[in-house]
């Protein structure tokens, strides 16, 4: 009789053997492995409760559990967890992959498949890479005396070539260093945010000032604002000044748009209306007039990305497999791979990098003991780096399948005062209106001064727009 280790071994001898390096016969093989393997579970373990721990079935247990690690098939939480009550761990650290990045220009005669060819790949990953950009508009931008980047493994084989289509937008050529998959995909950039101000009398009102300035994208947010009270469409501030500080996106040396309002004051002689962000002991921003009365009510989170479906949610789970229950801390979002990952709120990245079964992942620290966690990325934004703040909207990565996955998806987490809570709820939680407690009226106080120092510094100053804002696909 064939022992249960002897079994084991063969079976992952089966897997590093020729056949399950063919893709054809991969798939196939596989399943019948998984047929066997689930026939054994059933005749073994019950249909539900927990698992047997007698011998020879915990050891057969354990031993089918390293064969699921080993083809890749998801068994338990990617951090161990067990239930809600445990203490999540937060790591912090930058653990990408140390590469080597040079600047060349094409020259005349160049193509990319030479390129490529010249970079470390082989002629039939060259060919394939460039038979994708066959039909894109991109390939025809690539001319002599376009400037390009290769980026290079620690041991100088091929890793990626990139290249600006716009200044927004930059197609990316990549060979993943585990798996050896080739993929072209097209990001996004995301712009520098800078402080700026704008100061003056208003004439006939103040969205004709706003426009007459170049910042008409400044109305819409300003009567927003102030909508609690004043109606400025119908007011009559002839004569009255205004100061706004805001923020700005720039790309490079270019002004591409406006963010939010920091802070807004309108003074008609008789009267004074304005509008302060800040950020309250919970982690939600809104915007308070100098008393501490909220002018609007707390925001809301947004989704991490666009999804097809919720493919497992927060909370006890069966194993496909083994049909015994397991807990997930997070939500897997299914979406396409490539979907863009966006930070659910303002904060700041605390690790980057590979993580285990969680694959390419990002962690970031937000306000009020609040962490969140996006797991099995295909890769990180190019602008999202280790230690850096980002705010809500800000794209972060992108879908994919890394670590312990078997398709594309987004597994969100949310970890709030060191334990894993319903990403779910969390978002779709509504924050009760209050008043600020008497220590966050005095975080408003003084981040009020803060904004009146800004805003009576000359140095800070509205450059001349070079191109008209746009909108980032």
């Amino acid at each position: 009789m064939i022992s249960i280790n002897s079994l084991i071994n063969r079976l992952l001898r089966l897997r590093r053997s020729a056949l399950f390096r063919s893709p054809a016969h991969l798939l196939p093989a596989i399943s019948v492995i998984l047929v066997v393997l689930l026939s054994i579970v059933s005749f073994i373990l019950p249909v539900s409760g927990p698992r047997l721990s007698e011998s020879p079935a915990s050891q057969l247990v354990a031993s089918i559990r390293g064969i699921y690690d080993s083809l890749g098939i998801p068994y338990d939480d990617e951090f161990s967890l067990t239930s809600e009550t445990d203490t999540v761990r937060i790591e912090e650290g930058d653990e990408g992959i140390n590469r080597n990045v040079l600047k060349k220009t094409v020259l005349k005669g160049d193509s990319v498949y030479s390129i490529l060819t010249a970079s470390g790949l082989s002629h039939r990953e060259a060919l394939e890479l460039s038979h994708r950009l066959k039909n894109r508009q991109s390939i025809r931008d690539f001319k002599p005396g376009m400037v390009y980047e290769i980026e290079t493994n620690t041991d100088n084989s091929f890793s990626s070539l990139s290249w600006h289509l716009s200044r927004t937008e930059v197609l990316h050529l990549e060979k993943d260093e585990h798996s050896g998959e080739l993929n072209v995909w097209q990001e996004t950039l995301q712009s520098e945010t800078r402080i700026a101000k704008l100061e003056g009398r208003i004439g006939s009102s103040l969205s004709n000032e706003l426009q007459l300035r170049g910042r008409p994208s400044l109305v819409a947010k300003t009567r927003e604002l102030l909508q609690p009270k004043i109606d400025l469409r119908r007011a009559a501030l002839n004569g009255a000044t205004y100061r706004i500080l805001y923020e700005e996106q720039w790309l490079d040396r270019d002004m591409i748009g406006t963010g939010k309002i920091l802070a807004v004051e309108i003074s008609t002689g008789k009267h004074r209306y304005n509008a302060y962000r800040f950020t309250d002991a919970d982690g939600g921003s809104t915007y308070y007039d100098e008393r501490g009365q909220a002018l609007q009510g707390k925001q809301m989170m947004i989704l991490p990305c666009s999804y097809d479906h919720i493919s497992s949610k927060f909370g006890y789970r069966t194993h496909p497999i083994r049909r015994t229950v397991h807990f997930h801390g997070g939500v897997d979002f299914a979406a396409p791979l490539g979907t863009p990952v966006k930070a659910i709120a303002d904060g700041r990245v605390i690790f980057r990098g590979r993580k285990g079964g969680a694959g390419n992942m990002i962690t970031i620290a937000h306000n009020g003991g609040m962490h969140t966690q996006y797991l099995h990325l295909s890769r990180f934004s190019s602008l999202c780096a280790f230690g850096k703040s980002v705010q809500q909207g800000d794209v972060i990565g992108y879908v994919g399948s890394t670590g312990s996955s078997t398709g594309p998806h987004l597994d969100f987490r949310v970890i709030v005062n060191d334990r894993a809570r319903d990403p779910m709820a969390v978002l779709q939680a509504h924050a009760p209106q209050r008043r600020l407690s008497p220590a966050e009226l005095g975080g408003l106080l003084a981040k009020i001064d803060l904004y009146h120092s800004r805003l009576d510094q000359s140095q800070i100053r509205v450059a001349t727009i070079s191109q008209r804002p746009s909108v980032l696909l």
